[in-house]
């Protein structure tokens, strides 16, 4: 038996063991072999080495000519749908999203008290008309009294001046006779004196009577005057009378028309919250209506307004239609920031003062060709990227 000392040692030209790890596995050595290069490191190093700095070239680019804001929104008009009147919803002759046009029927509400109301404020309209036609009768008939009495007044003015001319004559008479009388008896008799006495008497007698009479007619004449003074204020007051009826009538049918609510304008009905049978008041919402023409409102920020103006080119992009790009014009800018037009505008002067960059909002009109088939489609809403061509 053999001591391990003695135990033979491997020759010189025996392939050596390999070095075991701690779970007695070998582990080969390859480190004499150098690696072979990546033919394909540098191209593709270089690849994205010039798509990073086209990358940075476009921003660049983009940051000199554009200025651009997501905070735009696709708006139109909107007009809310609510009655003038009360009552009973008895139809609604629309659907959700439909489309109408300006003056289409929309909702219908019970009119008959409105009818009764017109027919009340006819019957009243025909009474004043009678009263008025009566009115007009009567100032006509005191018209035609005072012309005659007016024809009365010349009469006897006539026949005041014609005594007045026989009582001249009369005098005449009777002073020549009576002079003849008094220097020679013998010339006129004291019969033919005192004839022409009793002509002047019946002649003065006559011309007081004509003057009474004159004054009799003139009186009635003041009296006709009166008379057609009060028929024109009972004309004036029939007349008003009418025209307050007449008012009332085209009031009754006013509010008659009421109770059929029609479209406004021509779009797509929205936001419908009305049902047959509704009791609505005057001035509640029923539903909106959208009209197909619609614009963008975007919120520059004030330090993006220095090179902005009307006019300028403007490049859209509509969230809900990626594959397509719109665009359009500047055409205004608000006068104010959005918030001044805020229900409670900030007031700076209350000592806590922090500066905030304000926003003003701008509007920017699509043109017609960039929306071609997307005239229905397009919703107020919708959010947009607006990018302003500040520089061409």
């Amino acid at each position: 038996m053999k001591s391990e000392s003695s135990i033979e040692q491997p020759h010189g030209n025996a392939p050596s063991q390999k070095p075991k790890d701690h779970h007695g596995h070998g582990h080969s050595q390859n480190h004499g072999k150098p690696k072979k290069p990546n033919p394909l490191k540098w191209p593709v190093l270089l690849i994205l080495l010039a798509g990073v700095g086209f990358w940075i070239f476009r921003m660049v680019t983009h940051a000199l000519h554009y200025q651009e804001t997501d905070d735009a929104y696709v708006v139109g008009h909107i007009h809310q749908i609510s009655p003038r009147v009360e009552g009973m919803v008895t139809k609604v002759l629309v659907k959700d999203n439909q489309l109408v046009k300006a003056g289409d029927a929309l909702v219908c509400i019970d009119g008959q008290e409105y009818e009764i109301g017109l027919q009340k404020a006819r019957a009243e309209l025909a009474h004043s008309q009678a009263d008025e036609a009566k009115a007009r009768a009567a100032q006509e008939q005191a018209k035609a009294q005072l012309t005659q009495t007016q024809t009365e007044v010349q009469q006897a003015e006539s026949r005041v001046a014609q005594a007045a001319a026989q009582l001249q004559v009369a005098k005449a008479d009777l002073g020549r006779n009576a002079r003849l009388y008094s220097v020679d008896s013998k010339a006129v008799a004291k019969a033919d004196v005192d004839v022409t006495k009793g002509k002047y008497d019946a002649d003065e007698a006559a011309m007081n009577g004509a003057k009474a009479n004159l004054e009799s007619a003139k009186a009635a004449v003041s009296v006709a005057e009166a008379a057609v003074d009060s028929a024109g204020a009972q004309l004036a007051a029939a007349q008003a009378t009418v025209q307050t009826n007449e008012a009332a009538v085209k009031d009754a049918e006013r509010l008659l028309s009421y109770t059929t609510i029609s479209a406004p304008a021509s779009g797509r009905v929205g936001n419908k919250n009305v049902e047959p049978g509704n009791r609505v008041q005057a001035g509640q919402a029923l539903m909106a209506l959208a009209e197909p023409d619609v614009w963008v409102i975007a919120n520059f920020k004030e330090t993006q307004l220095t090179h902005m103006h009307e006019g300028q080119r403007v490049e859209l992009d509509i969230d809900a239609f990626p594959d397509h790009k719109f665009s359009g014009h500047l055409e205004s800018i608000a006068p104010a920031s959005g918030a001044q037009f805020a229900l409670l505008p900030p007031d700076n002067a209350t000592g806590n003062f922090t500066k905030v960059v304000q926003r003003v909002p701008v509007k920017v009109v699509f043109d017609a060709e960039s929306v071609r088939g997307y005239e229905d489609r397009l919703r107020p809403g919708l959010s947009v990227v607006v990018n302003v061509a500040i520089r061409e």
